[in-house]
């Protein structure tokens, strides 16, 4: 009798006629372990082990050779000796990893669903059906009255707004006693009034061009962190001045301007090329002025450059 181990039964039973020197018709063959099949085969390997003996004859019997026709050989599969029914899974032949994959599956089922009626029931507590119909309309309306009697909100809308004047010179402290830190030898920053929503803020001394920057990126860079500040602490706009910069710009932009006047004045209509930085807000402020009764606005091409349209009402 001896041992066999094979990754399928037809090699075991191959071996085991070998080994014992006879024919497979001629073994006792003990089927110890099935091996794996389909998935779990790849996934978790299971060899094929077998214990085999060759028949012995009777005893006082002699063993003669017969001649006989052998029928034709047909391959033993797996399946001849693999149960047949899918209900005999559970009676040895699941592996003991998918075993516990299904009963952790199992309690996560089961888990998820008494949270859900814990979160149903918890529902039911916090809002009752009766939670709407109990709650009066004038007792509504007096919560909402008393909100607009308390409400920051209200008081701030409601309070006295300082002057243009008293915002210029607050601006004015807070701006030089931030930038006396600051490595620039500057003049003492002016700030005043420009009109009635708008303050001027003026650079001027040794380092003052510095923060313009080449193509002027230190200045828009500055303009748009100034006005963020201004305009959400004290609601007014800003004219930003630094060594003649902007004035050099609005000149350069209303020199250009004067062709693009020509061809709305005999087109109705124009475009201008591609304005950069703060020359667009110059040059829309400059053509709205003019032609307040046309259409004009900014437009951004698909690299993000700034240009403007100018046409009629019903043509845009």
């Amino acid at each position: 009798m001896i041992k066999i181990e094979a990754d399928s039964l037809e090699e075991a039973y191959a071996q085991a006629a070998q080994q014992l020197n006879c024919s497979i018709t001629e073994i006792d063959v003990e089927v110890i372990q099935q091996p794996g099949r389909g998935l779990r085969q790849k996934l978790f390997k299971k060899s094929a082990i077998i214990v085999a003996s060759c028949k012995m004859p009777q005893d006082g019997q002699k063993q003669t050779p017969v001649v006989e026709k052998k029928p034709p050989e047909t391959p033993i599969t797996v399946s001849e000796v693999k149960p047949t029914d899918e209900g005999e899974k559970d009676k040895g032949f699941e592996i003991a990893p998918v075993k516990a994959f299904k009963k952790e599956t199992a309690k996560a089922k089961s888990f998820i669903k008494d949270k859900i009626s814990q979160i149903s029931s918890l529902n039911e507590t916090i809002l009752p059906q009766t939670f709407v119909t109990d709650q009066g309309e004038p007792e509504a309306a007096r919560k909402r009255h008393d909100y607009a009697e308390h409400s920051s909100v209200t008081e701030s809308f409601f309070e006295d707004r300082p002057s243009i004047e008293e915002v210029a010179v607050e601006v004015g402290t807070k701006i030089n006693a931030l930038f006396e830190r600051t490595c620039f030898v500057i003049d003492v920053i002016n700030v005043s009034v420009y009109d009635d929503s708008t303050l001027l803020i003026e650079f001027g001394g040794d380092d003052a061009a510095l923060l313009i920057g080449k193509e002027g990126y230190r200045y828009k860079a500055l303009s748009y962190m100034l006005f963020n500040w201004i305009n959400a602490s004290y609601q007014v706009q800003l004219r930003l001045e630094i060594a003649e910069f902007l004035k050099n710009q609005e000149e350069s932009v209303q020199r250009y301007l004067i062709g693009v006047y020509e061809n709305i004045d005999r087109d109705g209509k124009a475009q201008t090329k591609i304005l950069d930085g703060v020359l667009v807000q110059i040059a829309l402020r400059e053509l709205r002025s003019r032609y307040a009764d046309k259409y004009v606005a900014i437009r951004s091409t698909r690299d993000g450059a700034k240009y403007i349209i100018i046409n009629s009402y019903n043509d845009h």
